[in-house]
């Protein structure tokens, strides 16, 4: 092995592995928002345009994407702690160039570095999690898992205003390197060595394919009601990539050892998390984009005011991580993912209703029930992907679950996007309204409702031994 293993010590408490791993989500998260913050002071210090500089965040997303699909083949060959720390240490190891960078391609070349951390990180980390503690438990440890998660992206811009005014843009990426450094420490200390599987040659001609799809489609879905790119690039992006798919799921059912197995699709609650979740997480991914210009845009908040009414949400995900154990115990995964959908696109849609006059309690009073809510659901589909899944397909089935929630979070920024020029267009408008915000709410709650026919069709005790349900007494809530 590669870490050292220490002395022989009793188990940790089955919350401090969730923990340590989502201490890198956070990580992530933080600066990844953060960044966007502080793009514009950036760019005047290193003398570039800010619309150049965002090439430091494309760079990121298209190095992550490229790197998901081998985080399974990873994990396997050299050891999912293993492969986690070293993800922490390069993680923490980019941040600090980034943070020295005095230049645009220094900066680029980092965050590429960032991106490959940053590929391993999560979907190893899901691995860790998932071998590391009893099936049994998996879904109160991914309750956990999920609040970092959630909170990174939404306290990151605040995060970034307030390092960006007190300090300079630098410390968003310095401070990132001991937080990932007391990660790795921890997790040398808290999770056990979980060795690794039989692996056979990586799938290289799979990766091309597979990476480069994903790549092509996050790049293409990303400038999506942006300027950077002529719709002509846009529309080539989206076409090589979905053709670079397609290609790829032709070599999957021949490759011995595809980069992606999409044999696992096979299974009906891996089909349902992945087909299913994925239009739920569409029309959730639209929704941090969509709250952001209704607030600013439509209401004419400020940015820290509309930041504040928005923590509601990550505020509804920190209380929702005890009674998701409960929840899916009691009822069970299909009853809790048909009732749940509703009542989350029901209130996705509902904020399309509020007004410049909604008392602003009201707001943060909805918005936090919606956050516990899709908490809930964001628990019960990263959970239920692993029900049928055996150990030693545990790597590749989240390196599927990573790809495939990349690019529907890719896929939810378009869609926003699209509904909003279309609206424009349809009314012959030139700028933003509040009321074609409303709208695009309207059409992002419908297009949830989407997934409930693919809900109902998991079987009725699908994934009952990850919330213990199966043989165990039922807990009332």
């Amino acid at each position: 092995m590669f870490l050292p293993r220490l002395v022989e010590r009793s188990p940790a408490p089955a919350y401090l592995i969730p923990l340590v791993i989502g201490l890198g989500l956070l990580m992530q998260g933080l600066e990844g928002t953060a960044i966007a913050t502080a793009l514009p002071t950036m760019a005047r210090a290193l003398g570039e345009s800010p619309v150049r500089l965002n090439l430091a965040i494309s760079a990121y997303m298209l190095s992550v994407a490229v790197c998901i699909p081998v985080s399974g083949w990873m994990a396997n060959r050299f050891g999912a702690r293993n492969v986690f720390c070293a993800a922490m240490a390069l993680f923490a190891l980019s941040s600090t160039l980034c943070g020295l960078s005095s230049s645009l391609p220094q900066l680029i070349a980092a965050r590429i570095l960032q991106g490959v951390a940053g590929a391993l990180m999560t979907p190893v980390g899901r691995v860790v999690l998932l071998r590391a503690t009893p099936r049994e438990q998996i879904v109160q440890a991914m309750s956990i898992l999920t609040v970092p998660a959630v909170l990174g992206p939404i306290i990151g811009p605040l995060v970034g205003g307030l390092i960006v005014e007190a300090a300079s843009w630098r410390w968003i990426f310095f401070l990132s390197a001991p937080v990932g450094l007391a990660g790795v420490i921890a997790a040398i200390l808290i999770i056990p060595d979980l060795g690794g599987e039989p692996a056979g040659p990586l799938d290289l001609r799979g990766l091309a394919m597979a990476g480069g799809g994903v790549a092509a489609l996050v790049s293409a879905l990303g400038e999506v009601g942006q300027s950077n790119w002529p719709p002509c690039a846009i529309v080539g992006g989206v076409t090589l990539g979905a053709l670079s798919l397609l290609a790829y799921a032709s070599h999957a059912r021949r490759a011995r050892a595809p980069v992606l197995d999409l044999s696992l699709l096979r299974s009906p609650p891996m089909q349902v998390a992945i087909l299913g979740g994925g239009i739920w997480r569409v029309a959730m991914g639209a929704s941090p984009l969509l709250l952001v210009l209704l607030l600013q845009v439509g209401f004419g908040l400020p940015p820290l005011k509309s930041a504040v009414i928005s923590f509601a949400g990550a505020m509804g995900a920190l209380l929702m991580k005890g009674p998701a154990t409960l929840l899916l115990r009691r009822y069970g995964f299909r009853r809790v993912l048909i009732v749940n959908g509703v009542l989350t696109s029901v209130l996705l849609g509902g904020i399309g209703l509020f007004q410049a006059s909604t008392p602003h309690a009201m707001i943060f009073g909805l918005l936090l029930i919606g956050g516990f809510l899709r908490s809930l659901q964001f628990t019960a589909l990263g959970t239920l992907c692993y029900a049928d899944v055996p150990d030693t397909a545990l790597g590749g089935a989240s390196a599927l679950a990573s790809t495939t929630q990349e690019l529907a979070q890719s896929l939810g920024v378009a869609a926003a996007a699209v509904t909003l020029q279309s609206l424009l267009v349809l009314r012959h408008g030139e700028a933003l309204s509040g009321q074609d915000i409303s709208i695009s709410f309207f059409v992002m709650g419908g297009l949830s409702l989407l997934a409930l026919p693919l809900f109902g069709r998991l079987p009725a005790g699908a994934g009952d031994v990850l919330s213990g349900r199966s043989g165990v007494a039922i807990v009332k809530v």
